[in-house]
């Protein structure tokens, strides 16, 4: 792999890029295949990384070169959200027609969206706050996880599939219902979240144990995210359960954000930022802009990391962390350690310690070295820390980590909403806080993008808390309509509709039962 300054017609970026594609011969550069962080076998098509959503060696699927954007700035400021889109993952999706492709986005931001131009900017003392909440569930992942199904269907006929996918998906509270509301009465798909129980926000468990559909089960365990996660990852490489799901008629894939059907649509939404900002005069062209994205997973981050790639002009890309600060704690070090106190916070979407999508980023750091990359894996999974070499930690120049306390996010969403009534929920408050300490510290101020997460109603209590704390007397559904005053915003369908909704979803198990009840679902 080299560093190379890529020409396009925007001007210049530094791309990660090979010489010559993985499994590609010379002259087919525009063709992206997907190869795993783990091992050196056979590069697979985009269809078929979204349809196994894993590798079979446990590693995640990543493209084989970063391609550039072959859209100037300039064309892009003059569309609208679902033209970006288009732009964006024709890009790296290269196996799906301009049809089919343009078929899944036009399913995917339709009237479920609650604005017509699907990720609102505001600005707010002189940052932009890029509102990703807007679909069905009101949280962020809303915007990947609302073409997911598409995609996924997509390439299950591209590849011939007749056997039933089931999505299995370990949430930290957002994921999870955003993903039911994708699949749930999906023909030929069923789905299954485990979330950690009692590890979610009252409105975030609401959501997903009232959901409706034949197709879909969630379940509560007892332990944390980290735990669903494992679990997760546990029975996505048992072999002899995948053998059994083949021989009566199924597959699994993963809706989570290790599928990079999830990561290339995040990208778009940064390009599309830009795009709106310029288009508004806010940013001239070629102007450098930050990012701010409040991170657990990495999965958002690192598609804003894509989107620079590609030749976006982004400066620092900025990862706030809350309590659980490992991932702040590795941009320092350059050691990654999950061997550390388990923190339940007011943001739990946050709530993580084994930040998967990292994994995306270490091995491209490691020269896309997979054998480099799986001994840091093993690492992680063994003794529960790995570090990076010096060569690779120079690589992470263009990131910046720090993190919110407790206290600083509850602050934080007081002192904004003082100061221009603006109401953040927790997970954008992190970010809000994280991105004044950079500011304080570095000088920086160009102009920022900060990702905002969640609507304020998915976290009404500890929102409403943090303004004043005369409001915890009130009960969870009165708190929503005190929020709707206060912030001058009416109550997100999503919200209405689990008022009065029943729960539909009560099952629990411990973490070495969740094979188990899987099969009960499957009936295998």
């Amino acid at each position: 792999m080299c560093k190379i300054r890529c020409q396009n017609e925007i001007g210049y970026a530094y791309c990660y890029r090979m010489k010559v594609p993985l499994g590609q011969k010379e002259g087919k550069e525009m063709e992206v295949l997907y190869n795993s962080t783990r091992s050196k076998g056979a590069a697979v098509t985009a269809s078929q990384a979204i349809l196994k959503g894993l590798s079979d060696d446990g590693g995640l699927f990543v493209p084989n070169h970063i391609p550039a954007l072959d859209k100037s700035l300039k064309e892009l400021s003059e569309m609208d959200y679902k033209q970006v889109a288009y732009e964006v993952m024709k890009l790296y999706l290269t196996d799906f027609t301009e049809e089919e492709l343009k078929n899944c986005i036009a399913r995917a931001y339709d009237e479920k969206f609650d604005t017509e131009v699907i990720a609102p900017l505001v600005e707010a003392e002189g940052a932009y706050y890029l509102e990703l909440f807007h679909g069905s569930t009101i949280a962020f992942k809303d915007m990947a996880l609302s073409i997911l199904p598409h995609l996924m269907i997509t390439s299950a006929r591209k590849n011939q599939i007749k056997n039933e996918i089931v999505i299995l998906t370990a949430t930290s509270g957002d994921t999870g219902k955003a993903a039911l509301a994708g699949f749930a009465g999906v023909e030929g798909t069923r789905i299954i979240v485990f979330y950690p129980k009692n590890g979610v926000s009252p409105i975030q468990e609401k959501q997903m144990v009232t959901q409706k559909g034949d197709n879909t089960l969630v379940v509560g365990i007892h332990g944390n995210f980290d735990d669903a996660q494992t679990g997760v990852k546990k029975i996505f490489s048992d072999k002899e359960l995948a053998k059994e799901m083949e021989e009566k008629g199924f597959q699994f894939s993963s809706a989570n954000s290790i599928n990079i059907g999830r990561l290339v649509p995040q990208i778009c939404y940064y390009v599309y930022a830009y795009a709106k900002l310029m288009n508004e005069g806010k940013l001239a062209e070629g102007e450098t802009m930050n990012v701010v994205v409040p991170t657990g997973n990495f999965g958002n981050i690192l598609a804003a990391f894509y989107a620079k790639n590609m030749g976006l002009p982004i400066g620092k890309l900025i990862c706030a962390s809350n309590d659980n600060k490992v991932l702040y704690d590795f941009f320092r070090t350059g050691t990654y350690d999950r061997n550390r106190e388990f923190m339940l916070t007011t943001s739990p979407s946050m709530d993580i310690l084994i930040s998967s999508n990292l994994e995306r980023l270490i091995y491209r750091i490691a020269d896309n070295d997979a054998d480099k990359n799986a001994e840091l894996m093993g690492a992680l999974t063994g003794a529960g820390k790995y570090e990076i070499t010096a060569d690779m930690k120079a690589q992470l120049n263009d990131f910046y980590g720090n993190f919110a306390s407790e206290e600083e996010t509850a602050a934080e969403i007081k002192r904004l909403y003082e100061s221009c009534g603006y109401v953040l929920d927790t997970h954008t408050a992190v970010a809000s806080s994280v991105y004044q300490k950079y500011v304080k510290e570095t000088g920086d101020n160009a102009k920022t993008v900060i990702a905002s997460t969640a609507s304020p109603f998915k976290f009404t209590r500890s929102v409403m808390n943090a303004i004043d704390a005369k409001y915890d007397a009130m009960g969870d559904f009165e708190l929503v309509d005190e929020l709707s005053k206060l912030a001058n915003v009416k109550v997100p369908n999503a919200i209405e509709e689990i008022r009065t909704a029943p729960v539909v979803h009560d099952v629990q198990c411990d973490v070495d039962k969740m094979q188990d009840t899987v099969r009960g679902f499957l009936g295998i």
